[in-house]
């Protein structure tokens, strides 16, 4: 793995968000289109049976539930007719029928938390799984973090927004679905209670057919325009917000872990000013927030306090002309209650629905990017990259663009062949870090072509070394299988190092970033050279942060465990220039930085370079 680079070239892909409130993230498209994105993600999952045999019990419970919610309705009905005629008998036997239904809609309940429950659990599974392995793809990481604000902090997208959006989708997916099977369920008892009543006005009379179904609809309707209208930009404001909490918890991490440099240069008021600016952003888009918030309460709590009269005043008319009893009445409120209710789905979800367009949002931007990049970027380069079979490294008319100019090697056309050692050195202005990069086929902008052996055969050694989590074996063996090596592979690289009095601490699992010294960081990484014994590699700059004590450790690695590998030593020849009997020059080339004066710049990187 390749240290980021600082920048990327004018014509680079780019899908930074823009800074207006409500607009931190551009859209990949409609809903449909965020919508189609997300559920390839899941029909590609190995998880798709599970969640669709879970989905199947979802449905069934919730209309078995339907339909015990229409018989407690029902039982209303006889229930307040005996309390109306003081019938104890009547009244006890309907106590009991309510034990029987309120007992079966528990199990039902319980049994649809559970189900639940476990749709966000698999789908949470389906839809990290799915954006880790679109994002660890060879390269991807690299290139998205290079053209893309969405590849800086991908942690929030891939913890925080996947967790929110798992799991608002189940509840809102469950309670549409629980909404639309009681409306089919009570629509019919609400028709049939009101079908029959004729309206006397003045002599006229007339009839609506089901009219305290048209009465619940027209209730609804009018409730969810108007919190469309009230609430529409709650969906960007919630977009906006998630956007500066991922910023402000960037910032965190960075000063978490940068905070020897910070203390050493006595930064702290600077990194608090630094910090107070970003949580200053995030509680802008907070007040935002939460104005349009208060805005759409007014519409759903006033229609919510409302609806304790509604269904009441909408059955009176037909109450009071005695055509139902105080039981039937209760069973048409009910009804209405529930057709309403179901039909105000929307007004009452509406704060969740703008959240979980906003999270969709953002995670369908996420994987849409991750899974573009590379189209997008060979769109974007110019740098051929190929693979060979073992015959060797070649760059063929090789011109990198960089930030500050273009550089070229000395030699139109190089091969390096098994087993050469190679040093590369450049002049002023030429970019050693790019050359680095650029072989390693992490940076496409420029000319030429770039062929290496195929197979993971080449090894690129960073200036800083990047030490993963887990025990010092696994570190010494990444990426390979640590049953891959005997313990004498490892005892014996560690030993060839200097380091062999960490031989007892191979299966220790702690941050070695951190409980190393950084030149034995940097010793780390010869010491897993020495174990896995690549067939070439290619170093930028590493071994000139080591002493000569164990510069000549490093070389004597070179000698014998690593006796048959080609190596392409880039950075300044030192006191072992003798190692390298050929020498390749990197130019700063002023004929194509002139050729290119005027015309767009490079994007804003510095290329100096960064950690693995």
């Amino acid at each position: 793995m390749v240290a980021q680079s600082g920048g990327k070239p004018a014509d680079a892909p780019s899908n930074e968000p823009a800074d207006k409130p409500g607009q931190s993230e551009q859209s990949m498209g409609g809903l449909l289109l965020q919508l189609n994105m997300m559920a390839r993600a899941f029909v590609s999952s190995p998880h798709r049976n599970q969640l669709l045999l879970l989905l199947v019990g979802v449905v069934l419970v919730i209309a078995v539930t339907g339909y015990f919610q229409i018989l407690l309705n029902a039982w209303n009905q006889p229930f307040y007719d005996a309390l109306a005629r003081k019938d104890l008998a009547q009244f006890l036997q309907q106590l009991l029928v309510f034990i029987a239904i309120a007992g079966g809609l528990l199990i039902l309940n319980v049994t649809q938390t559970w189900l639940s429950w476990m749709v966000k659990l698999k789908l949470r599974q389906g839809l990290v799984e799915d954006l880790i392995g679109q994002w660890m793809r060879p390269r991807r990481a690299f290139r998205l973090a290079n053209s893309s604000k969405i590849g800086v902090n991908p942690d929030q997208r891939l913890h925080e927004d996947a967790r929110h959006l798992t799991e608002l989708s189940t509840d809102l997916g469950i309670g549409l679905l629980s909404a639309s099977i009681y409306l089919a369920s009570f629509i019919t008892v609400l028709w049939s209670l009101s079908s029959g009543f004729v309206f006397n006005i003045e002599g006229y009379s007339f009839a609506i057919p089901g009219y305290m179904v048209w009465a619940a609809l027209f209730y609804a309707v009018t409730a969810s325009l108007l919190s469309w209208h009230v609430g529409g930009t709650l969906i960007g404001l919630n977009a906006d917000r998630y956007a500066r909490e991922a910023e402000f918890r960037f910032s965190l991490v960075r000063v978490s872990e940068h905070v020897d440099a910070i203390t050493l240069n006595n930064g702290e008021k600077d990194e608090e000013r630094q910090l107070n600016l970003d949580l200053k952003a995030v509680l802008q888009a907070m007040r935002r927030l939460v104005t349009a918030t208060a805005r759409l309460a007014w519409v759903t709590s006033g229609y919510g306090w409302f609806t304790q009269v509604a269904p009441f005043l909408v059955a009176a008319p037909i109450y009071f002309a005695g055509n139902l009893t105080f039981g039937g009445l209760m069973v048409a409120v009910g009804a209405f209650n529930q057709v309403q209710s179901q039909l105000r789905w929307f007004v009452d979800n509406f704060n969740t629905i703008a959240d979980w367009r906003a999270t969709l949002l953002r995670v369908a931007n996420f994987r849409y990017a991750v899974t573009n990049v590379d189209t997008q970027e060979t769109a974007a380069s110019h740098i051929k990259f190929t693979e060979t079979e073992n015959d060797g490294i070649r760059l063929d008319d090789l011109v990198i663009e960089a930030p500050n100019g273009h550089s070229r090697l000395n030699e139109n056309h190089v091969q390096i062949k098994p087993g050469e050692r190679v040093l590369v050195v450049s002049e002023a202005g030429a970019n050693k870090t790019l050359l680095f990069r650029t072989m390693a086929g992490l940076w496409p902008f420029g000319s030429g072509q770039v062929s290496i052996p195929k197979g993971g055969q080449v090894t690129f050694m960073p200036r800083r070394p990047y030490l993963p989590q887990g025990t010092l074996r696994q570190v010494l063996s990444y990426p390979q299988p640590v049953a891959q090596f005997e313990q004498t592979d490892f005892e014996h690289a560690l030993s060839a190092v200097g380091l062999g009095h960490l031989a007892d601490d191979l299966d220790r699992n702690v941050r070695w970033d951190k409980d190393l010294a950084d030149e034995e960081q940097q010793t780390v990484a010869f010491a897993r050279l020495a174990l896995q014994k690549p067939a070439w590699i290619v170093i930028d700059e590493a071994l000139e942060g080591l002493d000569e004590g164990t510069r000549d450790k490093v070389f004597a690695i070179f000698e014998k465990d690593l006796g048959q590998s080609a190596i392409i030593h880039i950075g300044r020849p030192g006191s072992k220039a003798s190692f390298f009997p050929r020498t390749l020059r990197l130019l700063n080339d002023r004929t194509q930085t002139d050729r290119a004066a005027g015309q767009t710049a490079p994007g804003d990187a510095d290329g100096s370079g960064g950690s693995i």
